[in-house]
């Protein structure tokens, strides 16, 4: 992807992970996203929240924050910007 082409995007669709796989255990629970890119395309992402407020649904903007081991982070579009990924686990 070019500098120039948006990585924000809108959720397709979501879902929150109870059992994830060991590497992750420790970030559990946290909510996945497959998201359309408004540059084209389908891209599946992790969802970075600090309250419950801030959990996506389905149809709502989100914009890229950035990415970790090959792991693409986002946020709902207009929420407060999270300080570091550490706190950043989701609310459910």
């Amino acid at each position: 992807m070019s500098n120039s082409e948006s990585r924000d995007g809108v959720v397709y669709t979501e879902t929150v992970v109870f059992a994830p796989p060991e590497q992750y255990a420790a970030d559990a629970p946290y909510q996945l996203a497959i998201i359309d890119l408004e540059s084209g395309g389908r891209l599946t992402v992790r969802i970075l929240a600090t309250e419950a407020g801030e959990r996506v649904k389905i149809g709502d903007n989100v914009v890229f924050i950035e990415e970790r081991d090959g792991v693409a982070y986002y946020r709902k579009s207009g929420t407060a910007p999270v300080n570091t990924l550490e706190d950043s686990r989701p609310l459910i």
